[in-house]
């Protein structure tokens, strides 16, 4: 099966390299190989990439006319991809491929990719269309428990209060995460997204269809954010702490964009 989950991306910069392309096409899900090979005189390349998951080509191909070093690239494909990522029922926690588009999209912004407004619309109407994974879907409200009983008391969630008594309710975890050292263990974007005064914007963003564009620049000011804190944030040795893992992609070492947001 893998060798027909594929894209073919032409349009490549001559100066966009192997690990640079799979940095950019890494967000979609897991790649298993590229095929990078020159495309013309003009010293442009082009490439067959190979993907794990169906889900992940799918997302691959709402990238086309997305620019990588300045070059936008045509992304297409011979075969129809259907999402597969609820085919398995197992406690396997989500990977890439199962999060919400219009997240991916945000993870694109945040580490300085530049998508149009059209490619973050189009991210929509796949969430719309295909709907959102069933595993990552319950991973949120699972999540959307867990903090809201540690920042509202037992038995609360984050949806079941409104935005004024969540800015309550932050102050309130802040000072139990100092008692506690709850953040020291818990480095967890989303876990961390939910507790803040925005908590239920957050998880109406990544478990609902129903959002614009303008959602997508906000949740990658979000991400971009909290990478920025994290940078900043030094170890005694001199060291920065990991990224996100919302910011990064899922595997390798990123090549961003000039920095951006998300």
């Amino acid at each position: 099966m893998s060798s027909q989950v594929t894209v073919d991306v032409s349009g490549i910069s001559p100066s966009t390299t192997e690990q640079a392309l799979h940095d950019f096409f890494s967000f979609c899900g897991k790649i298993q190989s590229i095929d990078l090979k020159p495309e013309g005189d003009d010293g442009k390349k082009s490439a067959v990439i190979h993907f794990e998951k169906h889900s992940a080509a799918n997302t691959a191909l709402m990238l086309n006319g997305g620019p990588l070093d300045g070059s936008p690239l045509t992304v297409t494909s011979d075969t129809t991809h259907h999402d597969d990522h609820d085919k398995h029922d197992g406690p396997e926690p989500f990977d890439q491929s199962e999060k919400p588009r219009a997240g991916i999209a945000a993870e694109y912004l945040a580490k300085g990719y530049k998508l149009s407004d059209h490619i973050l619309n189009r991210a929509i109407e796949l969430d719309n269309k295909q709907g959102i994974s069933k595993r990552f879907v319950s991973y949120m409200q699972g999540l959307d428990a867990s903090v809201g009983q540690r920042a509202l008391g037992p038995q609360q969630t984050i949806s079941s209060k409104v935005q004024s008594t969540l800015k309550d309710a932050h102050a309130r975890a802040m000072s139990v995460d100092q008692e506690k050292g709850y953040s020291k263990v818990a480095h967890e974007y989303y876990s961390k997204a939910l507790a803040s005064p925005f908590g239920q914007s957050v998880l109406s963003f990544y478990t609902t269809t129903s959002k614009q564009a303008f959602d997508i620049h906000e949740e990658a000011r979000r991400i971009a954010d909290q990478h920025k804190a994290q940078q900043s944030t030094h170890s005694p040795s001199g060291e920065t702490p990991a990224a996100s893992q919302t910011a990064e992609p899922p595997s390798g070492d990123s090549k961003t964009a000039p920095n951006t947001s998300t």
